[in-house]
């Protein structure tokens, strides 16, 4: 992940909105994308989320709710995500937001089939991993 690809536009802003748990992102070449949370969290880049290779991904349920707490940068290319559930290690590049945001539809849709398959909600479960409380 050392660099950008040539062809990504230069991202202008971004911006959380917490009431409506969405991150806004503005691109040189005009696109703006609006994304959810929760997808940004269930398509996090990370190991941890996407495995080693390819069918080792790891189906992410009971987010639906999740937020984001802190956004802190990687270098000019990239951010980290701080997330309310206390998933910290998926590096979003640029590059990486661009394609979250040209493909929002058919990845959100696909997510939605794998939940549906698997007989998995995206409410959280009492009882279960139970989110870090938030520092002030």
């Amino acid at each position: 992940m050392a660099g950008l690809d040539k062809s990504t536009p230069t991202p202008l802003e971004l911006k959380l909105h917490q009431k409506s748990r969405v991150l806004e992102i503005s691109f040189a070449d005009g696109k703006r994308f609006e994304l959810p949370y929760e997808f940004l969290r269930v398509h996090s880049p990370s190991a941890e989320v996407r495995g080693h290779g390819h069918g080792q991904e790891v189906l992410q349920i009971g987010k639906k709710n999740v937020e984001i707490v802190n956004v802190e940068p990687v270098g000019a290319y990239a951010v980290v995500l701080i997330f309310s559930d206390g998933h910290d290690s998926g590096i979003y590049s640029w590059d990486y937001f661009y394609k979250l945001g040209m493909h929002q539809e058919e990845m959100w849709q696909e997510y939605l089939k794998r939940m549906e398959e698997a007989g998995a909600s995206r409410e959280a479960v009492i009882g279960a991993f139970q989110a870090r409380p938030k520092s002030k």
